[in-house]
């Protein structure tokens, strides 16, 4: 679980109810069910309309992700390193061939790392590989992006559908102006707790989860260029120093790769 998350999300949620409980005793008045389904369902109505439906249901499940700990962190960039440099020494052994067991052994959640090592088996140029595994990591990046196009919609759109209930809610309170005393305090109210829904789900929710997603998947994608970049030197049959050099450029100083400390030399 990302913590950092977790404690922004909690940190922004009690203090935007601890300022209403300091404010008032009349909690009540910030539920309004009306007002709720004027916002959500709008906003929820134009993603259907706007983007394909297994791209939204994946933006909803994201703001739930946005509280998962990333795949990909700078210890695990060592950690791919290492695998890398122990398969080069295999490639050094035994040829390419003997990189079919480790195909096998990959989880299945990480196709592009599968496509990758297949196409490394073949006899294609090394231009060719380069140019094949940065266009299946661009359009990995390209495809896993589209929910947080979804997310920055409808953090855009919500607070339009905040504005639209207020001017629901000042049309019925003035259609009561002078009648109903009542139903004009019930238009006001709508009018402006509709807005403050509509900023609050924007600016609380969809908006950081957005940015949380899009910060995950430059990670993974630059993790993934890493590999391949690792995976092309296995297939021009680089030695495993030459590798360590080349892919510690990558990162920061602070974690470059050592192969004797890590691999007990």
């Amino acid at each position: 679980m990302s913590l950092s998350s977790l404690f922004g999300f909690l940190l922004g949620l009690v203090l935007f109810l601890g300022s209403i409980a300091m404010s008032t005793d009349q909690y009540g008045t910030f539920v309004d069910w009306p007002s709720l389904l004027m916002v959500l369902g709008g906003t929820v109505a134009s993603a259907f309309m706007s983007y394909q439906s297994r791209y939204v249901i994946l933006a909803f499940k994201t703001i739930g992700w946005m509280f998962r700990k990333p795949k990909s962190t700078r210890e695990g960039l060592n950690t791919e390193i290492m695998r890398l440099i122990k398969w080069a020494y295999l490639v050094q052994q035994k040829g390419l061939p003997a990189l079919e067991n480790e195909i096998k052994s990959l989880q299945n959640d990480d196709g592009l790392l599968d496509y990758c090592l297949t196409v490394v088996m073949t006899a294609h140029k090394p231009e060719d590989l380069r140019a094949m595994m940065e266009t299946a990591v661009e359009s990995e990046f390209e495809r896993r992006t589209v929910p947080v196009q979804v997310l920055r919609m409808m953090a855009s759109t919500s607070p339009a559908f905040g504005m639209i209930g207020t001017l629901v809610g000042l049309v019925v309170m003035l259609q009561n102006f002078g009648a109903d005393m009542s139903a004009i305090g019930s238009g006001l109210s709508l009018a402006l707790i509709t807005t403050l829904y509509g900023i609050v789900f924007a600016r609380l929710f969809y908006l950081p989860a957005a940015n949380k997603l899009q910060q995950k998947e430059e990670i993974q994608r630059f993790r993934n260029y890493l590999v391949a970049e690792g995976l092309l030197m296995l297939a021009e049959k680089r030695g495993p120093r030459f590798m360590q050099d080349r892919l510690n450029s990558f990162l920061d100083p602070s974690i470059h790769f050592n192969i004797d400390k890590q691999m007990g030399k």
